[in-house]
């Protein structure tokens, strides 16, 4: 008993929880959510799907632990900016970025909307608005207009991908949609009508900057 239990030990010591971490990014990337279990990780990683338990619960943590690596990365770079409103921009973007790089996360992130990836994007977010000369009873409206907006966009990501994959031509499916928005008639979608053709042309970073521009605007009210 004592030398399986020094066995379980050394094979725990070997797999760390960043090689487990970065494994499940590389399936979740290449094959979908669907794709990880812990028999598929434990085959990449040649142990058992009991030293993987050693460190990660479920697959719930598992997921949750891999988008808390994805965002922490993505936010290691942005730290450093200083002019506060300049510092929100980067944020969020750098959000979009990792969403746009890694289509699973928004999935996630909409999920379960206080695990810790959330929190350190509220934190980052939040931490700014009290620079830009937010009041303090109307920060945590200002984050969570910040996050909310954010989030949304993952959602929408998370099921562009799952409903069309990474292979589908952006600007053709883009061009059939505004083609469909044109044939519905000024006459009962006055608006979609008009747009149409920003549809077919739209940037979606640039677009999402927009919105946060928009939020900033409001927020540079208070």
């Amino acid at each position: 008993m004592a030398n399986r239990t020094q066995r379980t030990e050394r094979r725990s010591d070997a797999l760390s929880k960043q090689r487990i971490v970065e494994t499940a990014m590389e399936i979740l990337d290449t094959e979908g959510e669907s794709a990880l279990t812990f028999r598929a990780l434990a085959a990449r990683l040649a142990t058992g799907a009991g030293a993987i338990y050693w460190h990660v619960d479920n697959k719930n943590d598992l997921l949750a632990t891999v988008a808390e690596d994805v965002i922490a990365r993505a936010l290691a770079g942005v730290g450093g900016t200083a002019e506060p409103r300049e510092a929100i921009r980067a944020i969020a973007l750098a959000v979009f970025d990792a969403i746009d790089a890694h289509p699973w996360v928004g999935a996630q992130l909409s999920g379960e909307p206080w695990q810790p990836a959330v929190l350190e994007i509220f934190d980052s977010l939040g931490g700014r608005l009290q620079a830009l000369g937010v009041p303090e009873p109307a920060q945590f409206d200002a984050a969570s207009a910040l996050v909310n907006y954010i989030l949304g966009l993952a959602g929408q990501y998370a099921a562009g991908a799952r409903l069309l994959g990474r292979e589908t031509d952006r600007s053709a499916f883009l061009a059939g949609v505004a083609e469909q928005w044109t044939r519905l008639g000024p006459a009962k979608y006055p608006f979609l009508h008009r747009v149409a053709a920003q549809l077919a042309e739209h940037d979606d970073r640039q677009q999402f900057r927009a919105g946060i521009d928009l939020i900033l605007t409001g927020i540079g009210t208070l």
